[in-house]
């Protein structure tokens, strides 16, 4: 585990006390949603319509295809912490930190990622030899 200096005192980062020492809170900061595996060059085209809207991308990792929305819990409070931590969602308690967002960014664990329109659709003429726009 990782270690924090805390004045002069080193602190041991463990799964317990790591979100304490989290600023940014970015497991609350979006949504994923998975997605059937895009096959076809009509699956591709119905993503690429959805990367083209504010905030959302689409990643593959080794459980399947995601979508990711960009969009932060309306209960995360100014410093971090939850507002409804006592009623919160199941899948809220479910959270493992054991890795997480503190330790790397999510997209490193990522096999594909798309931020954008453009980066899908180099990714889809690539896959695709004959892509013809129109």
């Amino acid at each position: 585990m990782a270690k924090k200096k805390l004045g002069d005192i080193k602190v041991k980062i463990t799964p317990e006390n790591k979100c304490g020492f989290c600023t940014n809170s970015k497991c609350c900061t979006y949504v994923t949603q998975e997605i059937d595996t895009p096959k076809s060059k009509y699956d591709f085209e119905h993503l690429l319509w959805q990367v083209s809207h504010e905030n959302i991308s689409a990643y593959k990792d080794e459980d399947g295809w995601y979508l990711l929305v960009d969009a932060r819990c309306t209960h995360l409070q100014p410093d971090g912490g939850c507002g409804i931590y006592e009623v919160r969602p199941e899948i809220c308690r479910e959270h493992d930190n054991d890795y997480c967002e503190f330790d790397a960014p999510a997209e490193d664990g990522f096999e594909l990622y798309f931020p954008d329109y453009a980066t899908l659709l180099k990714y889809c003429k690539k896959r695709f030899k004959k892509w013809e726009r129109g």
